[in-house]
């Protein structure tokens, strides 16, 4: 393969935290590449749109969005032959991926499909995680604290022993889970501190307590981190 693939973060939603080499490759890619739910719902690409070339081939994938793994890992099967095709005819390849790609990015599953039988570079992004932490001008931690990263799909059976063993903890991909996660943070003692940041650092932005919420309300493309520890932090 002539041609190199980049996996990009683009961070969480503000086009100033791409980086500077994100943006220098960008300038150069012969082919842009993003998942889409449709052609017209692409977030990575309008993070993205300022620094993407006029005579970029644009090349949106569509990943099903379904609880079951096969649809889209039969999409990402699709985007990984076109891509290889493009890289076997000179072209480089960004790859857009909201937030870093490999926290939880879909850069993962183009790489282990692909890394190996082409050149791929990974340039990093800006979490949600940090991003939120930025925001609500808050440490994740402190010292020698421990925090953990949940997904909030995880049964409760899972998550209750992993909050109970430490003082800080960051919820991802809350959605339709919200209701469950404030219960179960108030049973581990980790909802009074608690804050829910929603679209971190775009114009759509907002700060909440997460007990501020009522029943019923359910803030998506949101991060909960919360805190309950004794750590000093000034």
């Amino acid at each position: 393969m002539s041609g190199t693939l980049h996996l990009i973060g683009v961070g969480p939603g503000d086009p100033d935290l791409l980086t500077i080499r994100a943006v220098r490759i960008l300038r150069t890619a012969h082919v842009v590449a993003y998942p889409a739910t449709s052609e017209e719902s692409a977030f990575a690409r309008e993070i993205a749109a300022d620094y993407i070339e006029p005579d970029a081939i644009l090349m949106p994938v569509t990943i099903p969005m379904a609880i079951e793994r096969s649809p889209a890992q039969t999409a990402y099967d699709g985007a990984a032959a076109l891509i290889l095709d493009h890289l076997a005819r000179d072209r480089n390849v960004a790859w857009l991926c909201e937030g870093d790609p490999l926290f939880y990015g879909s850069a993962m599953y183009l790489l282990s499909r692909l890394n190996g039988a082409a050149r791929v570079e990974i340039v990093p992004g800006v979490t949600s995680l940090t991003a939120s932490a930025a925001a609500i001008a808050r440490p994740l931690a402190a010292r020698n604290e421990i925090l953990k990263v949940l997904p909030a799909p995880l049964p409760d059976e899972t998550l209750r022993p992993e909050l109970l063993a430490t003082p800080a903890a960051a919820i991802i991909k809350v959605g339709r889970h919200f209701d469950r996660i404030r219960d179960l943070l108030r049973e581990t003692g980790h909802a009074p501190n608690a804050i829910v940041v929603e679209h971190a650092t775009t114009i759509r932005q907002r700060i909440t307590p997460l007990l501020s919420f009522g029943y019923g309300e359910r803030p998506y493309f949101s991060t909960i981190l919360c805190y309950r520890g004794d750590e000093a932090w000034g």
